[in-house]
This record gives C-alpha cells, structure tokens and sequence, in this order.
C-alpha cells in the first residue's frame, strides 16, 4: 500500500537527511569498532576465544565501514560525524555479544531502509555501497547468535 512508513521515508528524503541518517550510522560504526575492541581484549574463558577472535575481526570491518560512510557523508556535502554513540560494557561476559548482537540488529534494519532511501533519490552507487556493508553486518549477526548459541534473529518484518 503507498502509505507505507517505508513509502513515505522514501518520498520525503532529501539528501541533506540522507547525509544526516548516514551520520547517525556513522556513529554507530564508531561504536562498534569500541566495542569489538575492548570486547575482543576482556572477553575471557574457553567458550570465548572464538568469538573473542572473531570481534577482533570485525573491528577492522567496522572501520572499513566507517570509511565508506565518512565518504559518502563528504559526497552529499555534509561534515562525517566524530561522536561515537554510547558503548556499553558488563562484567558479565555473555553481556558483551549480548549488546553486540543487539546493535547489529540496529544497523542491519537502518541500512536496509538507507538503501531504499538511497535508490529513492538515484544514488544507485550509493546504495551498493551500503548493500556490501550490510554483507558484512549480517555475517557479525551470524557470527554474533552462533557465539550466544541463538538462531539468527528474523529481521524481515520488523521495523
């Protein structure tokens, strides 16, 4: 139906917004390459250091991202970002994927909406860019839910 919330983002974006959506995204690449850092480094215990392996990994994935959004943010015309969001910490060890798994989840629903707000105002190349980040996001949610001994969570409805 065309009066979809998806529908009406897609209508409504300008590339200012787009540049500032891309920011607050931006932010959360810095906040994961936090915390797959500091994860990587604490997280302790056999059952771990596959996962503990794998954040490191991902760390340098998220700054690759960080990299292409900075560059795309520039193309629009807009300043990338410097504040990262908020990281959160536990000393509860399984807490760390726990929040990892969360914002991936985050950031697979957000740029699954870039793209289409991407293809919405022609910028096709744009939206390929997002497409491979999101190739590696749902490869860290994969990894992320294997680790907590989860299925891969279902984000195809949600919003």
């Amino acid at each position: 139906m065309p009066d979809s919330k998806m529908d009406k983002s897609e209508k409504t974006i300008t590339r200012d917004r787009l540049a500032e959506l891309l920011n607050e995204d931006l932010s959360r690449e810095y906040q994961a390459i936090i915390a797959y850092t500091v994860y990587s480094q604490v997280l302790k215990g056999a059952e771990y250091m596959s996962i503990a392996d794998q954040l490191q990994i991902h760390a340098g994935e998220e700054l690759k991202h960080a990299l292409i959004l900075s560059r795309q943010i520039d193309y629009l015309g807009k300043m990338p970002t410097v504040t990262p969001k908020p990281v959160k910490t536990s000393e509860d060890a399984r807490q760390m994927p726990r929040f990892d798994l969360d914002n991936e989840n985050d950031t697979i629903r957000n740029y699954r909406e870039r793209v289409h707000q991407c293809e919405a105002l022609g910028e096709f190349a744009m939206a390929e860019q997002i497409r491979q980040i999101l190739v590696d996001e749902q490869d860290h949610q994969i990894d992320l839910a294997t680790a907590l001994g989860e299925d891969v969570p279902d984000l195809s409805s949600r919003r």
